[in-house]
C-alpha cells in the first residue's frame, strides 16, 4: 500500500510550475545567442556578440551600480529589521506586539508602483521630506533626492523590510532563552548576553534576510526605474530600455543570463563568507 497516495497531487503543481520556468529561461537563454536585426522583431544566426559587448563600460557600470544598490540596501535593511524582529518576539505586550507586525508587514499589502509614487512624494524636492526639514531650519534649500542612488536604496529598504523582519524574528524565536538567563545568572550584561549569545544565535536568519533581500532587490525594476528616474542604471531598467525601447532582445537577453548568474555568484559569495560566522555560533 503506498503509504503517501496524495503526494503526486501536492507535488504536481510545483512540477508544472518549474517546468514552465526551465522552458521559459531555456526560450531566454536562445534569444541570447541570437544576433540582433536592427528595425525587426525577427532575430538572426547564432552569435556570441551580445556577451562580448558586456565588457563595455556602460553595461559592466550597470552591473556595478546594480550590486552596490543591493548590497547597501540588504545592510540598511538588516540594521532597520534587527530592532523590530527583537522587539516583536521580546515583548510581552501583546498589543505592541501586534502594532509593530502590522507596521513591519503592511508594505507586502502595497502595490509597488503605489508604494513608489508614495516615495516619490516624500522625496521631491517640494515633497514631504523637503518641506519638513526647511520649515524646521535644518536646510535653507531643498536637497536633491529624487533621482539618485540614495533615494533608490530608501525606497528599496521599504520593499525588503517586511521579508527582513519575518525572518529574524522566526530565527529569534528559536533561540533558547535558557542560555541568556544562565548568561544572566552568570553576571553578564545585556549587552555582553546579546553579543555573545542572541547575535551569534540569531546568524541563520541574518544570512538568509540578508540574501533574500540582496536577490529581490536585483529584480526590482518599478523602484529604481521611477525613483532613479534613469539617471541610476541597473540591469533591470537596462533591460527595459535595450527590450521594449530598441526591441534588442537578443541584448536584453544576454544581459537577464549575465545578471541571473551575477546574482547567483553573490548570494554563493555570501552564504561562503557567512559560513565561519555560523560555524562560530555552532549553527552549522
Amino acid at each position: 500500500m503506498n503509504a503517501r497516495p496524495f503526494l503526486g497531487w501536492f507535488v504536481s503543481p510545483a512540477g508544472l510550475v518549474a517546468v514552465g520556468l526551465l522552458a521559459a529561461m531555456l526560450a531566454v537563454f536562445q534569444y541570447s545567442v541570437r544576433a540582433y536585426i536592427p528595425g525587426t522583431l525577427e532575430v538572426g544566426g547564432y552569435t556570441w556578440a551580445n556577451f562580448e559587448a558586456m565588457l563595455r563600460p556602460l553595461y559592466a557600470l550597470a552591473f556595478w551600480n546594480t550590486v552596490l544598490i543591493c548590497f547597501e540596501t540588504a545592510v540598511f535593511t538588516l540594521l532597520l529589521a534587527y530592532p523590530l524582529a527583537y522587539a516583536l518576539t521580546r515583548t510581552s505586550n501583546s498589543a505592541l506586539r501586534s502594532f509593530i507586525l502590522i507596521v513591519s508587514v503592511t508594505p507586502l499589502f502595497l502595490g509597488e508602483v503605489v508604494r513608489t509614487y508614495s516615495w516619490m512624494i516624500v522625496l521631491g524636492n517640494n515633497g514631504f521630506l523637503n518641506t519638513l526639514l526647511l520649515k524646521l531650519g535644518v536646510l535653507d534649500r531643498p536637497v536633491q533626492m529624487m533621482f539618485t542612488g540614495g533615494g533608490v536604496v530608501a525606497a528599496l529598504v521599504h520593499v525588503t523590510m517586511p521579508i527582513m523582519v519575518i525572518m529574524l524574528a522566526a530565527a529569534l524565536s528559536h533561540i533558547d532563552r535558557n542560555y541568556e538567563k544562565a548568561a544572566e545568572s552568570l553576571g553578564a550584561g545585556p549587552i555582553r548576553i546579546f553579543m555573545t549569545i542572541t547575535l551569534p544565535l540569531s546568524m541563520p536568519g541574518i544570512v538568509a534576510g540578508f540574501s533574500t533581500a540582496f536577490a529581490w532587490t536585483f529584480s526590482a525594476f518599478a523602484t529604481p526605474q521611477l525613483i532613479g528616474g534613469g539617471r541610476v542604471s541597473t540591469v533591470s531598467t537596462l533591460i527595459y530600455q535595450l527590450g521594449f525601447s530598441s526591441f534588442n532582445f537578443p541584448f536584453a537577453a544576454s544581459l537577464s543570463i549575465i545578471g541571473l548568474a551575477l546574482s547567483l555568484a553573490v548570494i554563493a559569495l555570501l552564504k561562503k563568507a557567512a559560513s565561519p560566522l555560523e560555524r562560530m555560533a555552532g549553527t552549522k
